[in-house]
């Protein structure tokens, strides 16, 4: 998505240790309209898929999970990362660790918010070793629920996750795709 790797050209700060940083834009202050143009992005490229549900983790992918679930015209489930009184004693959950925060998160869902009848499209707003996506899958599983496809904004190729989430057959599409070249210097590219 070419407005996505400008934007990601022009604001984003590369750290080291393969953290990118768009608080200014994606996961912090959040840009409406741009992620906005993603839900129609992730509606066009798995509009054929037909899911009945959009599935994502606090709290950085809600935001594109409820502008993508517009389009199609279905409910978001957000997995949390925390037990709260109003998360029901029945779920269903997976442990997940989290590149950026560098901690291991029990991800859960309630139970009677997914099921063997759903056709989940998972929509985060990173991919780096694939951590929340498997997760996402796991509780997919445990639900006996279908997961038609996987979409994220960005996907950072010097790292694991995009091999191993289209490994597990996966149908995975990134907006657009952070590399590193022999030197070291950050390349930015449209997903596929």
């Amino acid at each position: 998505m070419k407005e996505l790797v400008e934007k990601i050209k022009k604001e984003a700060v590369m750290m080291p240790g393969g953290v990118v940083i768009v608080s200014g834009f994606l996961n912090h202050r959040m840009d409406t309209r741009l992620i906005d143009a993603f839900g129609a992005e992730f509606y066009r490229i798995f509009r054929d898929t037909a899911p009945t549900l959009i599935l994502t983790v606090e709290a950085s992918g809600i935001g594109i999970a409820c502008m993508t679930a517009r389009y199609f015209g279905v409910d978001v489930l957000f997995a949390k990362k925390s037990q709260s009184r109003n998360l029901s004693s029945e779920t269903y959950s997976s442990m997940v660790r989290s590149f950026t925060k560098g901690m291991v998160f029990e991800v859960k869902v309630d139970k009677a918010l997914i099921s063997s009848s759903d056709r989940v499209l998972l929509i985060d707003d990173f991919l780096a070793d694939g951590e929340a996506l498997s997760g996402l899958t796991d509780i997919c599983r445990k639900a006996g629920a279908t997961v038609v496809g996987a979409g994220v904004c960005i996907e950072k190729s010097f790292q694991p996750g995009g091999r191993k989430i289209r490994g597990e057959g996966i149908n995975l599409h990134s907006l657009a795709v952070v590399g590193l070249d022999e030197a070291g210097r950050t390349l930015v590219s449209e997903g596929d």
